[in-house]
């Protein structure tokens, strides 16, 4: 073999190196399944300091991915405040978590909403990515072992009877193990 044969055949080898292993680091992660260990984590809240998954141990968790340039989450945005606040005394707590990279666009839009559930902020994108959420809203209603109960995909009606009687049973479950 030629010495430009040997250099041309060592390239295309490091180049396919680099694209195996390129495509190894960037693969998705397996998406949380129902009945899995919700992934923990910890993210800036959009009002301050920060919050994790664990603060909300003995509550059934209601977790949204979305974004304020999103219209299905923007549509999905009024119901799922009025649940926030018909369930926050069931013992739910429905957890926001915005992809947005813009605070400042992100800040007005929770302000015209009057959202009143806590947002934290995943610009980069790094929990999402780790739960395998690609598409906004995708939401995870997480039981009080931690255990994800339910997966939702694109937007729904949180006043959904059948949504709010699953919720609903989940906290009573959890309110039951709390005597």
């Amino acid at each position: 073999m030629s010495k430009t044969n040997a250099v041309k055949v060592l390239v295309l080898l490091l180049i396919l190196g680099g694209a195996i292993f390129l495509a190894w680091r960037l693969r998705s992660p397996h998406p949380v399944d129902i009945g899995e260990r919700a992934p923990g984590f910890a993210l800036p809240a959009l009002a301050g300091g920060s919050l994790s998954l664990h603060d909300f141990k003995r509550q059934v968790v209601v977790l949204n991915f979305w974004a304020t340039w999103c219209p299905p989450c923007v549509e999905e945005t009024p119901s799922l405040e009025k649940f926030a606040e018909q369930m926050r005394l069931q013992g739910v707590a429905v957890v926001g978590v915005s992809v947005d990279e813009n605070v400042e666009a992100l800040q007005t839009f929770t302000a015209q909403q009057h959202l009143s559930f806590p947002i934290l902020r995943d610009p980069d994108r790094s929990v999402a990515h780790h739960y395998g959420t690609f598409i906004f809203p995708e939401t995870y209603i997480i039981d009080l072992d931690g255990k994800v109960a339910e997966k939702v995909i694109g937007p729904v009606d949180w006043q959904d009877p059948r949504l709010v009687a699953f919720v609903q049973e989940l906290a009573g479950k959890s309110a039951g193990r709390r005597q």
